[in-house]
């Protein structure tokens, strides 16, 4: 009887099993790409302003560190508005249509149109004012409809705003409030800062911060001694960042910002909460989202640790003298 032939015999079975393995690959591959999942990402500035990128980058390093990484589990959609009205409008549109199973907003100028976009997608903010207020929310524990996220500070820190500028510059009567009248948070700071002004004999000039040749025609209207500028927070003054602190610089006019990106490219002064970190924690609740929680369960948090920044080169170079006192004070003092 002949002997059976096993190199034959295990070069067929070998043969075999690699069929059934091809034939297995498309399932593999189709599984893996169901459990890509998609995470979209509105961001106000341009793709090379250096702040935004740092504030991406923060939110991207947190997502990885958290398991979820770019093109292997999870594709992150970006798109930036530029500070455009109608720009950001568009790219909501197209934000929602990929149907994201979740959204990055930077804040109250995107936060309306999203919401009236969507209704249903999650959507975590980073860095929005009083979403209470705005309406964003129903309250800050139970937030109760498709959004939650992180505050930058109530309007009444527009008030701390002011009485900085007064500690620097005591002999100011008049001061310009820079700010996006349209927002909520445009008019709420606002407000916040009218509260405080009549105490300390001050007289407010609202700027619009629509576009910026009209920002810049404002300001050269009101220049005149004895007068400053408080810039209130949105995206459009972070965008025009660099033209509103070089305005105030040749205009010789004092002023206070929200943010110390601010500062470290020569504004005067600044306070507010650390942006970069509020991306951080956002990619957390972005986490959560992912893995089955809903908005309406995840209470809105508030910063965690409010920067006082000085440029004390700006400082000398309008003839102003610090007190000690606020320079003790300071968290960063350039």
């Amino acid at each position: 009887m002949p002997r059976p032939n096993l190199g034959v015999a295990m070069r067929r079975r070998d043969l075999i099993s690699l069929a059934a393995g091809a034939a297995a690959w498309p399932l593999a591959a189709g599984a893996q790409q169901a459990e890509m999942r998609r995470i979209g990402v509105l961001m106000p500035g341009t793709a090379d302003d250096s702040e935004y990128q740092t504030r991406l980058a923060a939110f991207t390093q947190k997502l990885s560190q958290l398991g979820w990484v770019d093109g292997q589990n999870v594709r992150v959609d970006i798109r930036w508005t530029a500070g455009d009205f109608d720009r950001r409008r568009k790219v909501i549109t197209e934000i929602v249509a990929l149907a994201p199973d979740v959204i990055l907003a930077p804040g109250s100028s995107s936060m309306g149109p999203l919401l009236q976009a969507t209704s249903t997608i999650p959507i975590i903010f980073a860095t929005t004012a009083d979403p209470v207020a705005a309406g964003f929310v129903e309250s800050l524990s139970r937030p109760g409809g498709n959004a939650t996220g992180f505050t930058a500070f109530d309007y009444s820190i527009g008030g701390k705003w002011l009485e900085l500028l007064k500690e620097i510059t005591p002999d100011v009567t008049r001061v310009a409030v820079i700010r996006d009248p349209v927002t909520a948070a445009g008019v709420g700071q606002l407000a916040a800062i009218q509260a405080v002004a009549q105490p300390l004999r001050v007289d407010l000039v609202p700027i619009n911060l629509r576009d910026p040749e009209a920002l810049e025609r404002g300001i050269v209207t009101f220049a005149r001694p004895a007068s400053a500028l408080l810039v209130a927070q949105s995206s459009g003054a972070a965008v025009h960042r660099e033209r509103i602190v070089a305005l105030a610089a040749k205009h010789r006019l004092p002023a206070v910002y929200p943010a110390s990106h601010f500062v470290t490219i020569g504004g005067l002064m600044s306070y507010g909460p650390d942006l970069v970190d509020e991306y951080r924690q956002a990619a957390g609740y972005v986490d959560r989202i992912l893995k089955g929680e809903k908005p309406a369960d995840l209470p809105v948090q508030a910063p965690n640790k409010y920067e006082l920044a000085i440029n004390l080169k700006t400082a000398k170079a309008l003839g102003l003298k610090v007190p000690p006192a606020l320079v003790a004070r300071a968290d960063k003092a350039l």
